[in-house]
């Protein structure tokens, strides 16, 4: 079952994606690697800032979640994870699906771009990675570019 993520959610929201972040140790840029990957007052941040996280759940447990926000005149996935005894069940292709489908906006996804599993899994569902030049014409946040290698 999909649903949107509520306050009472957030301790849970919190460990999926520094769980699932773990991924990301070793693999991006070593000054972009901190403990936790995302700190509370961060996750906090992001959620006041507009975006709204989606779980999926299995069993009664949030298994996966990911976020949509609003920017400009289109819509950004942010933060999409998956508890790791999960990934490769279609936990993320499912948030994906629902998520496009709550918005008539242009999505867009930002990765890093060393993350290859994950540029692959966007691609797989109709994405594809922007040049350097079509990465300057995008929205900001916070004045940095959404791209391929901004961190998810």
């Amino acid at each position: 079952m999909i649903r949107r993520c509520a306050e009472a959610d957030f301790d849970t929201v919190y460990a999926i994606i520094n769980e699932a972040a773990e991924a990301y140790k070793g693999v991006i840029p070593a000054d972009c690697w901190k403990e936790p990957y995302m700190p509370q007052e961060e996750l906090r941040r992001e959620i006041e800032e507009g975006v709204v996280f989606w779980g999926y759940e299995e069993g009664g447990q949030l298994i996966g979640v990911m976020g949509i926000q609003p920017v400009q005149d289109v819509a950004l996935i942010r933060h999409a994870y998956v508890r790791k005894a999960k990934w490769r069940q279609g936990v993320g292709t499912k948030l994906l699906t629902h998520l496009r489908a709550l918005t008539n906006r242009p999505v867009l996804v930002g990765t890093w771009k060393d993350a290859s599993w994950a540029v692959r899994f966007y691609q797989k569902h109709g994405f594809h990675l922007v040049s350097a030049e079509e990465k300057d014409r995008l929205p900001k946040k916070n004045g940095l570019p959404l791209s391929d290698d901004s961190s998810p």
